[in-house]
């Protein structure tokens, strides 16, 4: 008799149930929140590889992915259709070809478990969970990465967040698939012994979150919060390109201006001026002087082209008035900021001929950005999703700031994923995060990873608060996310050892 006959599911229901927990992530993560979904998602999933064979698993893991990813980052069409003039029929065809693309990265990780890890002592229980973790890390390196849709972004607000300062997302994500294996695993064997040895781990993971979320890792400095105000001006994108349109925004910026001098910082958007610094600077320097005057620094995205190097632009942030400092955006991303290939692709259609699409990757190691007398770790859109990154400046910086242009994915539930991630960037350095951007949404997030204030979306606005410097650091920011990586090696590296020994006394 087949497995799933006498698991009493018919092959149809593996087929639609495999895309249904993929597409659970997506229900665990902003804007739903329903951080449930994710573990359901992983019992689920745990369930439906628990008997098939290396074959099958290629093609569920698919199916899980694309119900992840077609839930999740199916936003993309916007960007290609709205944005990037493509037609109907062409931008639905480029969005899930992206989607199932991901997909196989899902496809690789159930052959690997069903093949290799399943078998182990204990590998479906701790190898689900660590072969998990290493899969989203092989998502975020891959390529240029797409570090999007992790399991651990779920538990801002629940007990687990106390592991977050110490073990970052990836921890999360662990202990999220580890209680999704407990759950399939204690409802598999339905024995009151197995029943009590998951419940007790699942527990301990989660009582021992809810302790750390006591630990004060950092604390304030011992001077006043800084004062802040972050404009929002939303922008319209068809017109923010067009020449045309350059004077209104001008004309609008002045507008704002006067009701953001006198703050310690000022934070515009990415591109906020749609000009070369140089070119601009007719504008921004008597900005400057002023912000100086006020003692005020005017942190702003704006494009930047190095003295002397024409061929080269960057995507940049500058610190003006009684800040300075450049930073050029490291992490580019694919066909928005440069396009691969471009010696085919470039002219072929419209979104491959996006506006300010040539940009120049900047250089590891820069200086960060000085605003007064503190240190700022800059990051520009799609950085603040790589925790490694975030990390590394966040051991050096006083405060944390993130610049975006979310407009490019409309009223989708794109750019609510990427306040989550801001929000946990802060929340595992132990850091302030101001976030400002185009058109939403825009806030400061305490070293909490809680937003003390928030714009609306698709509204122009002012909104004004404090960011305190915080001393001291968490274990998360100091070590990386190298030692999560390390344990789950290491646990599978244990659990095949086990598997070697078993084998050589039986034999």
């Amino acid at each position: 008799m087949p497995v799933t006959e006498r698991l009493g599911l018919h092959p149809l229901w593996v087929l639609l149930l495999m895309p249904l927990a993929g597409a659970l992530v997506t229900l665990s993560l902003a804007p739903f929140d329903f951080w449930p979904a994710g573990i359901l998602s992983c019992a689920l999933y745990c369930y439906l590889l628990s008997t098939c064979d290396s074959g099958q698993a290629l093609r569920r893991g698919w199916l899980f992915g694309l119900g992840l990813f077609g839930s999740g980052a199916s936003w993309v069409y916007v960007s290609i259709h709205v944005y990037g003039y493509a037609s109907v029929p062409l931008a639905a065809l480029l969005t899930v070809l992206f989607c199932a693309g991901l997909a196989l990265l899902h496809a690789l990780f159930a052959w690997c478990y069903v093949r290799f890890v399943r078998p182990l002592p204990g590998g479906m229980l701790l190898g689900f969970a660590a072969l998990w973790v290493l899969f989203e890390w092989l998502r975020s390196s891959l390529l240029t990465g797409f570090p999007w849709l992790y399991l651990g972004y779920a538990h801002l607000d629940t007990w687990l967040a106390g592991w977050a300062p110490v073990l970052g997302v990836y921890g999360l994500s662990f202990i999220t698939a580890l209680t999704g294996s407990c759950l399939f695993l204690a409802w598999r064997r339905r024995q009151w012994a197995a029943l009590a040895v998951y419940t007790s781990l699942v527990l301990t993971l989660w009582v021992g979150g809810a302790a750390l979320r006591q630990v004060e890792w950092v604390v304030p400095a011992a001077q006043q919060p800084l004062t802040v105000a972050l404009y929002q001006p939303n922008i319209p994108q068809q017109l923010k390109w067009q020449r045309a349109y350059y004077p209104a925004i001008l004309g609008q910026f002045d507008q704002a201006l006067d009701d953001m001098y006198g703050y310690d910082i000022v934070l515009w958007p990415e591109s906020a001026l749609p000009r070369f610094y140089q070119q601009a600077r007719d504008y921004l320097d008597p900005v400057a002087t002023r912000m100086q005057q006020e003692g005020s620094t005017l942190i702003t995205g704006i494009p930047f082209r190095e003295p002397g190097n024409g061929s080269d632009y960057f995507n940049s942030i500058i610190a003006l008035g009684t800040g300075e400092g450049v930073y050029h955006k490291q992490h580019l991303v694919p066909f928005g900021e440069y396009v691969p290939l471009e010696d085919w692709l470039r002219g072929l259609i419209d979104f491959f001929d996006l506006p300010m699409s040539g940009f120049t990757a900047g250089p590891e190691g820069q200086a960060m950005l000085r605003a007064g007398d503190f240190r700022v770790a800059p990051f520009i859109c799609y950085e603040v999703v790589y925790p490694e990154l975030v990390a590394r400046a966040a051991q050096r910086a006083d405060l944390l700031v993130t610049i975006s242009n979310d407009s490019w994915f409309g009223a989708s539930i794109g750019p609510l994923q990427h306040l989550q991630m801001a929000q946990m960037r802060a929340l595992e350095t132990g850091r302030y995060m101001l976030r400002g951007t185009n058109n939403g949404v825009s806030a400061i997030i305490d070293h909490r990873g809680r937003i003390l204030v928030r714009s609306a979306q698709f509204e122009e606005a002012i909104i004004t608060g404090e960011a305190e410097v915080m001393l001291g650091s968490t274990p998360a920011a100091g070590f990386g996310t190298k030692p999560v990586f390390a344990g789950c090696i290491l646990l599978l590296l244990l659990m095949l050892v086990m598997r070697h020994t078993l084998w050589r006394e039986q034999k």
